[in-house]
């Protein structure tokens, strides 16, 4: 249990005297003043919890000290304690940003539950500043790790963005963290405070996504019944992640590009504009230029986005990156699983180096919990890591090997309907019909392929 200090300042010795000892007696630490500048200058000379003050004290009264603590601590929760107890006094002194005031004579009761409210409160408070803390600290900058050239633009633009509420397009391979790059930079901007809301654009349907992004009214479809607010609501002051934005559908592209210009949308089923002040991050494993030219991408909403890219390489093009961040995953994962390994054998070094790692950093961090998890030793070695490389064939197969492979399987699971088959190869019929004469295949009637 915390133990909080208190400054009482009253400028009646015995009640100050009466209170230091109730409080002395509940655990805490007891600090008096019988002046309002003797207040001060032990409020500025120390650490405290929680100020009970006086309105009526001499030199400087209680109002004048009250708005200088706050000046100093916003945050400080100060219950005032006062023989005027009229409505204006009180009114007055919650407006300075009292927290709670209490009239003489009291009961000590009544004045130890208005204490327990206000360090209740400020006990939230202190929670609340240390988990905020601990998440800049986890989404630090140096959590993307990297001293490869690439990495170290990466980092250099996601520093200068950060201090920017300019849209950004996070592009790379699955698994080359990309959330991790956009938390880093939302909680080292000036918006840290607010929420950082994520939303995967690619595992919601079109009906749903459009929910999940702007809400709906009560009514407004089958189980809607209640209002719900959506994630660019809730994201308010904050930022939003929009993960897969490549796989959003076109009529929801257009209602994405209206809220990036107009900052305002409308819930599903409602007709009043909301207004938010979000900022967009938006990240893709696709190629968005060439579904722009493709036309299953707009133009204008790529633009929008696209004021600030950044491109994560994969794993396998910075391979001078892996030592960092199998010290840093092995570390994090020691903490969680509370084990104790020193590093990585050169010899599994060297079988890291040489994997091509398709599931980039997220399958490098499950390749290691896995062997720290296993591992007897506090070396991971070679016989820790299960990494799974496809056996080589014996023989490469030529092009038009693997074309007629592909052609027959095409065939079978369309019955050998030679005009389906087309459409999907998309190839003239007469070229299939050709190509499948060659092939050493029979339709299930029993005669060779032909056109059905």
């Amino acid at each position: 249990m915390p133990v909080f200090r208190v400054l009482v300042a009253d400028d009646e010795r015995l009640m100050a005297e009466m209170l230091e000892e109730m409080l002395r007696a509940d655990g805490m630490l007891v600090e008096k003043a019988y002046t309002g500048k003797e207040a001060l200058e032990k409020f500025r000379s120390l650490d405290f919890d929680l100020v009970l003050l006086d309105l009526r004290m001499p030199e400087m009264n209680g109002l004048d000290v009250l708005q200088e603590m706050k000046k100093e601590d916003p945050t400080i929760p100060v219950i005032v304690i006062t023989a005027y107890g009229s409505v204006d006094n009180a009114v007055e002194a919650l407006k300075v940003g009292a927290y709670d005031f209490i009239t003489k004579p009291f009961k000590l009761e009544e004045l130890r539950n208005a204490i327990a409210r206000a360090l209740e409160v400020e006990q939230l408070r202190r929670e609340k500043a240390y988990l905020l803390s601990e998440i800049q600290e986890e989404f630090r900058f140096e959590g993307v790790i990297g001293e490869s050239p690439k990495m170290k633009e990466v980092m250099r633009v996601a520093q200068l963005v950060a201090k920017t509420d300019a849209t950004v397009l996070i592009c790379g391979e699955s698994g080359t963290g990309k959330e991790l790059l956009a938390r880093s930079i939302h909680y080292q901007s000036n918006r840290r405070d607010k929420p950082f809301v994520v939303v995967n654009c690619g595992a919601i349907t079109e009906t749903l996504l459009e929910s999940e992004l702007f809400g709906h009214e009560k009514g407004a479809f089958t189980g809607a019944y209640t209002r719900k607010p959506g994630k660019f609501e809730l994201a308010d002051g904050g930022t939003i992640f929009l993960d897969e934005i490549g796989e959003m559908s076109p009529a929801m592209q257009v209602k994405l590009l209206r809220v990036l210009q107009e900052k305002t949308f409308e819930r599903v089923g409602g007709t009043t504009p909301i207004t938010v002040d979000v900022r967009i991050i938006a990240a893709t494993n696709r190629d968005l230029k060439k579904a722009v030219r493709e036309g299953t991408f707009r133009e204008d909403l790529y633009y929008r986005l696209n004021v600030i890219p950044i491109y994560l390489p994969p794993l396998r093009e910075r391979k001078e990156d892996l030592p960092l961040l199998c010290d840093f995953l092995i570390a994090r994962h020691c903490r969680k699983l509370h084990k104790k390994i020193r590093g990585i054998s050169p010899q599994a070094m060297r079988i890291l180096r040489k994997y091509h790692w398709p599931g980039n950093i997220r399958e490098l961090d499950n390749v290691l919990e896995r062997a720290i998890i296993l591992t007897q030793d506090d070396v991971i070695g070679v016989d820790d890591l299960q990494i799974f490389e496809a056996p080589k064939p014996e023989r490469w197969k030529t092009l038009k090997e693997v074309e007629e492979e592909y052609i027959a399987q095409v065939l079978e699971a369309f019955a050998f309907d030679l005009e389906k088959a087309a459409a999907v190869l998309d190839i003239p019929l007469e070229e299939l019909k050709e190509k499948a004469a060659r092939l050493p295949l029979k339709s299930p009637e029993g005669s060779p392929t032909g056109t059905r």
